[in-house]
């Protein structure tokens, strides 16, 4: 569902309501009222023609599986505006205030704020609309929160990988270094090793001919 189109839909449904209200008590109202009443509806209307037109346009951008849903639900706007129009327009037409009394008059109600059930199906059916609206909305906030909770726990588990692989980073680099260390001590060993070796071959090879000069001296004396 679209954001943009609920929030029309919820515009339209207040606005549709507030209409109705205003056209429920201006047949009765003095004729020095009427007329600036009669104004507020007009410009009223022309804003729910706005909005109607909005929700088209939006409705038509969407996706066709969404798209259709939104145009069957704007149509029932469309033909409930219309309603409200002719409702409008036969409150101000020039004999409405002498229907209006013969209607009372007729039906005996002298109760001024009454409305035909007609009127009242229209009012019950936008403000039932606008609870569902907020319905939605209050959905679509909930989805928004659950989001947002899921992303930082997202975030707060890579933190965790990234400090787990900072630290295990630093445990490769001091086995790095034990190794250069044993690299260097098994190279200072060798090299120990090889001047030893060098040592004793010198040692062996002077003791060598030590023995092989008292051999010499000793046979030739004979």
């Amino acid at each position: 569902m679209s954001e943009v189109f609920e929030g029309y839909e919820r515009q339209y449904c207040e606005l549709s309501a507030n209409l109705s209200r205003k056209s429920n008590s201006s047949a009765l109202l003095p004729d020095h009222e009427k007329k600036q009443r009669f104004s507020e509806i007009k410009v009223g209307l022309d804003d729910a023609d706005a909005l109607i037109r909005k929700m088209d346009l939006e409705a038509r951008s969407l996706q066709p599986s969404v798209k259709a849903v939104l145009l069957a639900k704007l149509r029932e706007y469309k033909s409930d505006l219309n309603k409200l129009k002719r409702e409008i327009k036969r409150i101000t037409s020039p004999d409405a205030n002498q229907a209006a009394r013969e209607e009372l008059l007729e039906s005996g109600m002298a109760d001024v704020h009454a409305v035909s059930s007609d009127q009242r199906e229209r009012m019950t059916m936008s403000v039932e609309r606008l609870n569902q609206s907020s319905d939605r909305i209050t959905e679509s906030r909930r989805t928004i929160l659950e989001t947002e909770e899921l992303g930082v726990s997202i975030l707060q588990d890579l933190h965790q990988q990234r400090e787990t692989l900072l630290h295990s980073h630093q445990k490769l680099h001091g086995v790095d270094d034990a190794i250069d260390k044993s690299k260097r001590v098994l190279t200072a060993m060798s090299r120990r090793m090889t001047k030893h070796k060098w040592i004793i071959g010198s040692v062996i090879g002077a003791l060598i001919v030590a023995i092989l000069f008292i051999l010499y001296f000793k046979f030739s004396h004979h």
